[in-house]
């Protein structure tokens, strides 16, 4: 008797986890923190983590090695409480990057690369991710001056612990809370 595949489940893709972010402008570094954080943990063998920092080209041509789920690490102003954790998912790329920002790769940020994966796929013939994620912070500062604010510090531990849980889950992002680090922080 042969083992029969389980086909009610799809394969799981390729994940990347990117850490963007300046470490040389406070909290900005949250992402980079973050995956160095991570790179201790045990991942399953289809999820990638790299420290991507500033370098935005980089991961516009990372994406197109074909990976099925893209989960951006970065500081994300939103208005809230510094420490503040956010699980997003983007409906897809903005209204599209100034040609000039496109061009000039000290300004790729995860917007302009997101809004270029559309151009770099249809020039290589790949795929942009099917889902894309940003697992954002709330800084307190991104004033010039290297290491994160005790708040977004703290917060740092409770992100790579969304990150595994939304490494999980069937869907990532799916059934992820809404995170906040309030506690984290106190």
């Amino acid at each position: 008797m042969s083992a029969v595949p389980d086909r009610s489940r799809p394969p799981r893709g390729k994940v990347l986890v990117a850490g963007i972010g300046n470490v040389f402008l406070g909290d900005d570094g949250f992402g980079v923190e973050t995956v160095r954080a991570l790179t201790g943990a045990e991942l399953p063998a289809h999820v990638e983590v790299v420290d991507i920092g500033v370098r935005g080209v980089h991961l516009a041509y990372q994406v197109l090695d074909g990976y099925d789920t893209l989960i951006l690490v970065d500081a994300t102003a939103r208005g809230e409480a510094p420490g503040t954790l956010y699980v997003i998912e983007p409906d897809g790329p903005g209204p599209g990057a100034p040609p000039e920002a496109v061009l000039d790769g000290h300004r790729m940020t995860p917007d302009t690369v997101l809004a270029l994966l559309g151009t770099l796929c249809a020039g290589t013939g790949g795929q942009p991710p099917r889902r894309t994620l940003v697992l954002g912070c709330e800084p307190a500062s991104v004033e010039e001056g290297i290491g994160l604010s005790p708040p977004v510090a703290a917060a740092v531990p409770e992100a790579v612990r969304l990150i595994e849980e939304l490494l999980r889950a069937d869907e990532p992002g799916e059934s992820a809370p809404r995170a906040t680090a309030g506690d984290a922080a106190k």
